[in-house]
């Protein structure tokens, strides 16, 4: 007996797990990358295996890569609302919903994707990021590597060379980020990047390298500065009714696929793939500027900590109290249980 939750069926699976015969249960997952990337076959079908697994083939997940579900900037309402049970998107897609998960885009707090995950992970599992995912059961959550900037055109060197350009931006902190450095924010989901870019309508974008590969924006840029002014959080999110209805068995094993282990498993697989987006730059001849510590440069400290501190102050303006202490718990995660 096979049925998918998310098609209103949840009470014929509830009645077999009562009734001791045991139901094959489908779950839908949406999410952004195409289905031959590297993230969708090496971590979200990876999961998807291992639930599998682990639930004896009771739990089956039904991968539809490539927005094909529901577009990145309504994934997480989609899964709120039943239209996917699961997702894997960008908290920055829902601008403005996750104030506090994304304090860990923050320029200077995580250098590298495993970094980032086990800061992210660890606020949420020490109850650090309040209700904001009350109407949903997240399973895991990570980050993106470092995101450059890339340009077609123009070397950027300096936040001089930025003024006036419309450089794509993936959230509100890197919005902030880019206008303390003379840009123009366009958002955008990183799937629509190719297309904008090669037609003119941004200059330039930040993304992650293992983004530049994934979606081929390596082929369209010329010029990267690689200065870790922002880091993209993400979230694998479950449906919460969904959840709730599985049988204790299939919930046991959403549970031994969701939290640091997956959130480390991301990390490592974000990582290889920025090794490779920057490698694929350098084969094609890219200019690839580099600032290694920006936070204390010259010329680009004084920029970023000022988008660093309207970010933490509009959060005050909007109520939220302790938008500095988790911002100065993220350092302290950064130098102390998730130390590179």
């Amino acid at each position: 007996m096979k049925h998918a939750i998310s098609c209103c069926l949840l009470g014929l699976g509830l009645t077999a797990a009562a009734s001791g015969v045991q139901a094959d249960t489908t779950l839908r997952l949406g999410h952004l990358w195409p289905a031959q990337s590297a993230v969708n076959q090496d971590l979200i079908e990876a999961w998807a295996k291992q639930v599998k697994e682990d639930s004896d083939g009771a739990l089956q997940v039904e991968i539809y890569p490539s927005q094909t579900l529901s577009k990145a900037n309504s994934a997480y309402e989609g899964v709120v609302n039943g239209v996917a049970d699961i997702t894997i998107t960008l908290q920055g897609y829902t601008a403005g919903r996750f104030p506090l998960s994304e304090i860990v885009q923050l320029p200077g707090v995580s250098a590298s994707a495993p970094q980032g995950a086990c800061i992210l992970q660890s606020l949420y599992d020490d109850n650090d990021l309040g209700d904001e995912y009350a109407d949903s059961h997240p399973l895991f959550f990570f980050t993106t590597g470092p995101a450059p900037l890339h340009t077609r055109e123009t070397e950027v060197q300096s936040p001089e060379d930025l003024e006036g350009l419309r450089i794509r931006t993936p959230s509100e902190v890197s919005s902030d980020m880019l206008e303390s450095m003379g840009a123009d924010p366009v958002g955008m989901p990183a799937p629509d990047i190719y297309t904008s870019m090669q037609r003119g309508v941004i200059d330039g974008l930040s993304l992650p390298w293992e983004a530049m590969k994934v979606f081929q924006v390596n082929e369209l840029a010329n010029y990267h500065l690689d200065i870790p002014y922002y880091t993209g959080a993400l979230m694998a999110i479950m449906n919460r009714d969904t959840y709730e209805a599985l049988s204790p068995e299939a919930r046991k094993a959403i549970d031994a696929n969701s939290g640091m282990r997956w959130a480390e498993k991301a990390g490592k697989v974000f990582y290889r793939l920025d090794t490779q987006g920057k490698e694929q730059a350098r084969e094609q001849g890219d200019t690839i500027h580099s600032v290694e510590d920006p936070l204390n440069d010259p010329q680009w400290s004084g920029p970023l900590k000022r988008g660093t501190e309207h970010y933490l102050e509009r959060l005050k303006e909007r109520g939220i109290d302790n938008a500095q202490a988790i911002y100065d718990k993220a350092l302290s995660l950064r130098d102390g249980k998730c130390a590179l």
